[in-house]
């Protein structure tokens, strides 16, 4: 996808932010920029999250009753777009966390982010693995919360009870999308490990080392937001 879709979803951040943020014009340079980067993160995860639930749920793609091929092999033109989309963003926001590097996340985001365009652009151009790639991209539907409490922690509003909301909702939403969906991802794999093995050599053994990696990360962050929750339960509790 062309990278001045990009930049305009970027700037449209900072345009946005203006008209309905009254603090958004007294932030640091800096800040700014990492304000403009969490929106557009947040515009590729809702992206990202109800594309992918319509693939995996609601459309008859991997519906093991309605195709005759093997499930790692299927695919369609929705799914090459979203894989696309999702390509470029985490390419150019990669660009933007090494460009200026620690300011937007350190080595865990580059591991992160390289981990996943590996898999991407392996599943587009072998047209292998979709069901998987898709998984994992739905877990990107927590990021608005993780995003949401890096807002309100900037505008002041650490102690409201939408901070404290959005706590709730981004453990209950990690637990299910990036702990339980994995638990699922790696049952199904090994359910379906006789299609698997079947995958190109350099995807299956991508396949095999990739999702326990990330599973690793989002268990090591899920304890961090269960500490940063516990936190602000206790001074919830106190204020009261």
């Amino acid at each position: 996808m062309d990278s001045n879709f990009y930049v305009m979803v970027y700037r449209l951040t900072g345009y946005i932010s203006l008209l309905c943020f009254k603090g958004y014009g007294k932030l640091s340079s800096g800040v700014k920029v990492e304000w403009n980067n969490r929106g557009f993160s947040t515009f590729h995860a809702l992206i990202v999250a109800f594309v992918s639930l319509y693939l995996l749920l609601l459309s008859d793609e991997f519906d093991e009753k309605s195709h005759g091929d093997l499930i790692i092999n299927r695919t369609s033109t929705l799914s090459d777009t979203l894989l696309g989309f999702s390509l470029g963003y985490f390419l150019s926001d990669l660009a933007m966390i090494l460009w200026l590097f620690p300011a937007l996340g350190g080595l865990e985001y580059v591991l992160h982010h390289g981990l996943s365009m590996s898999s991407i652009l392996l599943s587009l151009i072998s047209g292998q693995a979709r069901i998987y790639i898709l998984m994992v991209l739905f877990s990107e539907s927590t990021t608005p919360f993780v995003n949401l409490r890096w807002y309100l922690d900037v505008a002041g509003q650490k102690n409201s009870k939408l901070y404290t909301y959005n706590g709730v909702a981004l453990f209950l939403g990690w637990l299910v999308a990036r702990i339980f969906l994995f638990i699922y991802f790696f049952a199904h794999m090994f359910s379906h490990f006789d299609q698997v093995k079947k995958i190109f050599p350099f995807g299956f053994y991508n396949l095999l080392v990739v999702p326990p990696v990330l599973a690793i990360m989002n268990v090591f962050w899920f304890w961090k937001i269960v500490r940063g929750l516990l936190k602000t339960l206790s001074k919830a509790r106190h204020k009261h």
